[in-house]
């Protein structure tokens, strides 16, 4: 029996990418600068990206005697030395009057069809001989008060090779919630007592107004007062803020069958449509679109009809959705409001 091993196998990836950067060229007295002569050029203060030194070269009576000064050129010069560097260009001559229609030229949108552009050694460059008809660039937008301005980006290809990892470490799904509901729980540098009905809750100013928007406006907004040390609480059922504050602490939906010691789906839903009010009141986004997911499970013709005025009610429209779905399907839309 021949048995295949697997022991030795590895892999890799290589990764290519470019490190962009850019220039802004300003050029003041345009007009003084013609007639320097084809080939001769004004120059930009040198820039760095990607390691490399560049610089943006701007001949007024154009790069090349045969064109008789009848174009501008405009160039990306590799200024320090480098060998076979490979590189994505776009110039950009800025449109002066405010229309936003700038003359852009992008090598970085046609990456794909060519492939980056080489530059072999130092004083290689990249651009355009006949970048702009000169009579039809000193009539244009571009050129305003004497002054051309041009936006140069270079991306600069890096390539690396990247083996497996050398470690393993595993890290532990955050504990934040277990941590906070264990202060909860222990009751440990409590500074605040909710009177809930004919019950009592202890709780952390601190941790409840980073949580919820109306117990920081309660304890530390402008009419709030800090030192209060008791609150009471009407229109909410012991249960349901036993169960607020369980997820204030621990950001999870707490159990609200361990919390009521009632199995019943109807009891559930009751529970859970409480649960949702009191999120909207207290400002709990999150909570509130938790119990949205539930409710939005446990619709059935017992509870659809209160479900529905609650999505109503605390602005629930994909609730609201579902009920009116389940009303049509079920009960013929009689819970059409």
């Amino acid at each position: 029996m021949i048995q295949n091993s697997h022991d030795n196998d590895s892999s890799s990836k290589s990764v290519n990418e470019t490190v962009n950067g850019s220039h802004h060229f300003t050029i003041r007295g345009y007009s003084l600068a013609k007639g320097m002569g084809p080939g001769k050029y004004i120059s930009s203060d040198i820039f760095t990206v990607g390691g490399y030194d560049w610089a943006i070269y701007f001949y007024p009576d154009g790069k090349n005697i045969e064109d008789s000064s009848v174009y501008v050129s405009v160039f990306i010069a590799l200024a320090s030395e480098g060998t076979d560097v490979r590189a994505l260009f776009e110039l950009t001559l800025l449109d002066q009057s405010g229309k936003g229609k700038h003359k852009v030229h992008s090598h970085f949108d046609r990456a794909l069809e060519s492939g980056p552009y080489t530059l072999k050694y130092r004083g290689s460059m990249w651009g355009y001989k006949r970048f702009f008809k000169r009579i039809n660039l000193e009539t244009s937008d571009y050129l305003k008060d004497d002054c051309l301005a041009m936006h140069c980006t270079v991306g600069v290809v890096r390539s690396r090779v990247e083996g497996p990892k050398d470690y393993s470490v595993v890290v532990p799904p955050s504990d934040m919630g277990q941590n906070l509901k264990y202060l909860l729980d222990a009751e440990l540098g409590c500074d605040i007592v909710f009177q809930v009905g004919e019950e009592t809750f202890k709780g952390h100013k601190l941790i409840l107004a980073a949580r919820s928007p109306v117990f920081r406006a309660q304890f530390f907004g402008l009419i709030g007062n800090p030192n209060t040390d008791k609150v009471e609480l009407e229109d909410i059922e012991p249960s349901i803020f036993k169960a607020m504050l369980q997820y204030i602490y621990s950001d999870e939906l707490p159990d609200l069958v361990e919390i009521t010691g009632s199995t019943s789906t109807c009891t559930s839903t009751i529970l859970m449509q409480h649960l949702l009010a009191a999120a909207d009141r207290f400002g709990l986004d999150r909570l509130k679109e938790l119990c949205e997911v539930k409710l939005c499970e446990e619709v059935n013709v017992d509870t659809v009809a209160t479900t529905l005025s609650l999505a109503e009610l605390h602005c629930c429209p994909q609730l609201k959705a579902i009920c009116l779905k389940f009303a049509a399907t079920n009960l013929g839309g009689a819970c059409t409001p």
